[in-house]
């Protein structure tokens, strides 16, 4: 399949300009494109990674991309998709982040390829150069304000007010377009759903200035059946950083997939083939407790944006915890497992069993903690406990580490940590 065969198969076309044009000039030889990325954090999250996923598929099909760093854009936000406006960062933390986002975008894209190498740029580059006046008279001129007003990331936001500060961002992103499209013959913009106003405009742009035939094509919003926000957990977003989302909290965010979204995450955010794919979907159809689409979503994914040592730790962890193996962790892989699970730090060298139950909160009364231990509900460090009046002792550690592992049941767990 060429790329926007690939693309198509998988879902992932969801507005495209003049396609049998842009497929024409897809099949004519190599492209280059380019997707806008905006410091908006200090990590990009799940989110993103339906772009960044394409540009290297773009790459792997023999295109040139362009990774764009929105150092100019972020300082003055975008009004896609949101309801208000959002705080303008400092200068030097937007740099901060443009510079943390541009390191996480390189693992994903070849720079040094001899045929096709990709390229990152950074828009502040150009935007903070700019003198507002010749800007206004040179570019300005071409954007009407009733054509700014009709595009839907505007409109969607004149009921609740908006700035001139993100209703020029349509502006900007459209000179991305053109400085992009004559320093590097940049021909096509890709990005998300919501970026579909921008991009036009960029294209309207380029054909006004240059007289440049250029293409925009955006994917659709990552949606969850059950109705949750995609990239989203209790215990909050999912960032591609692992100092900020764990290997391991990562892995069990796929894991834990719908079997009604699997199929459609495996296309979006693997490279698995057509045939692959199509036995996964067949799997989930004739054999979906055996979970096995999920697992190798969390394994493709996980590897792709943390490694395959990660991945390997992140699936010890796993068996670990739910297969009572809690004796083969390291104790980084315990801290990494048991990130977020309740803990308590005891200075003592020892607590009875039954008031740690009810101070851990496992328990809810001292008479319940005694049920739960004559029940053979609690273990300790994955061996069950049924003596009621246990001391639990600082030498109950494992592997003679920080830790302790308590587990009423077989999911809720506790963590005490002992201090020295």
């Amino acid at each position: 399949m060429d790329i926007l065969q690939d693309l198509e198969f998988r879902e992932l076309v969801y507005q495209v300009t003049d396609e049998a044009e842009l497929r024409d000039r897809l099949n004519a030889g190599p492209i280059i494109l380019y997707i806008g990325f905006d410091p908006t954090a200090d990590s990009l999250h799940v989110g993103s990674l339906l772009p960044i996923i394409a540009l290297r598929r773009f790459q792997m099909a023999g295109h040139s991309p362009i990774a764009l760093v929105g150092g100019g854009t972020g300082l003055i936000g975008d009004p896609s998709g949101k309801v208000s406006e959002r705080g303008l960062n400092p200068e030097e933390l937007v740099e901060e982040w443009t510079d943390k986002i541009r390191k996480q975008l390189e693992r994903f894209l070849d720079f040094d390829s001899k045929t096709n190498p990709a390229r990152m740029a950074n828009n502040y580059h150009w935007l903070g150069n700019l003198e507002v006046i010749k800007f206004l008279r040179d570019i300005g001129k071409y954007f009407p304000v009733s054509y700014m007003l009709s595009k839907e990331s505007v409109k969607a936001r004149l009921a609740t007010g908006i700035s001139y500060t993100e209703f020029s961002y349509m502006i900007l992103q459209s000179y991305d377009f053109l400085k992009l499209s004559e320093d590097f013959n940049c021909e096509l913009q890709a990005g998300g759903s919501d970026q579909w106003g921008n991009i036009t405009a960029g294209i309207d742009l380029i054909r006004r200035v240059s007289n440049k035939k250029a293409y925009g094509l955006t994917f659709p919003l990552v949606t969850k059946s059950d109705s949750t926000k995609f990239g989203k957990t209790e215990a909050g977003t999912i960032w591609l950083d692992p100092a900020k989302t764990s290997p391991y909290e990562f892995y069990q965010f796929w894991i834990n997939t719908d079997d009604r979204d699997v199929v459609k995450f495996i296309k979006y955010f693997t490279f698995l083939s057509r045939d692959q794919i199509l036995a996964l979907q067949e799997e989930v159809e004739n054999n979906p407790g055996k979970r096995e689409a999920q697992r190798v979503l969390a394994q493709e994914v996980t590897a792709l944006v943390h490694g395959r040592e990660a991945l390997n730790r992140a699936e010890k962890i796993s068996q670990a915890l739910f297969y009572g193996n809690l004796r083969d962790l390291t104790e980084e892989e315990i801290e990494e497992g048991f990130k977020d699970v309740p803990s308590m730090t005891v200075q003592e060298k020892e607590i009875g069993v039954v008031d740690l139950l009810v101070t851990s909160g496992l328990s809810s009364s001292r008479r319940q903690a005694r049920e739960d231990i004559k029940n053979r509900a609690i273990y300790i460090n994955d061996e069950p406990s049924t003596d009621i009046d246990r001391v639990l002792l600082s030498s109950d550690r494992l592997w003679g580490g920080k830790y302790t592992v308590i587990r009423r049941g077989k999911k809720n767990y506790y963590l005490v940590k002992w201090l020295d």
